[in-house]
């Protein structure tokens, strides 16, 4: 297990692309976050209204809201499950030089899974967002014709 600077240095090289793809990823769990921070925000201020006293609307909103907080939540643990499989990838590349074992079928099947993971990830966002979207433009109010 004699290692060199020459391979260490070589290991890094190896492994910025994941470290650049992690934060990335990480990026895209702080505006996960805090979307669902803004919906369970929106939801106690709606639970709220309703322990005064019951309202449609503010049933529907709700029901709009917990949808849209579950698939958030999807989101968030996909992109969370990504940034440990890259994570591992990472340590793995330096085992694999380390230790001389051939982990590379490891760190190639690893990395397939966290772009699968990251891929569900953003569908499950894009889907967040078009319940939001479609939500919003129902409630659009009607500009009344000036007399």
């Amino acid at each position: 297990m004699n290692i060199q600077i020459g391979d260490i240095g070589h290991i890094i090289q190896l492994s910025i692309a994941p470290v650049f793809l992690l934060t990335g990823v990480g990026t895209f769990l702080m505006v996960l976050i805090n979307r669902l921070a803004r919906i369970i925000d929106r939801s106690r201020v709606l639970e709220d209204r309703l322990d005064v006293g019951y309202n449609d609307t503010y049933l529907n909103e709700l029901d709009t809201l917990y949808r849209r907080s579950h698939l958030i939540n999807v989101s968030i643990t996909l992109a969370t499950s990504c940034a440990l499989l890259i994570c591992l990838i990472i340590a793995m590349l330096f085992l694999d030089d380390i230790t001389n074992l051939p982990l590379d079928k490891y760190i190639a099947g690893m990395f397939v899974l966290a772009m699968i993971c990251l891929i569900v990830s953003l569908v499950s966002f894009l889907r967040e967002i078009f319940i939001a979207s479609a939500a919003m433009r129902s409630h659009r109010h009607v500009r009344q014709p000036v007399k």
